[in-house]
């Protein structure tokens, strides 16, 4: 298992400094487009979830 998930979604409630995802687990599905992930573009991660307004620096 990773011990560090990088993301650079500054918008993201779980955006850590450093570019870390501080989230408790991680959620990623593939695409609307694709039913099989073949690639990382294909995939959506539904763990997202967007900061307030007031919360993003």
């Amino acid at each position: 298992m990773a011990l560090d998930v990088l993301c650079e979604v500054e918008s993201c409630t779980y955006w850590a400094s450093g570019n870390q995802c501080d989230a408790a687990k991680i959620y990623v599905v593939a695409s609307r487009s694709t039913d099989e992930a073949s690639k990382s573009e294909e995939t959506d991660c539904k763990t997202f979830k967007k900061k307030e307004d007031d919360m993003i620096s």
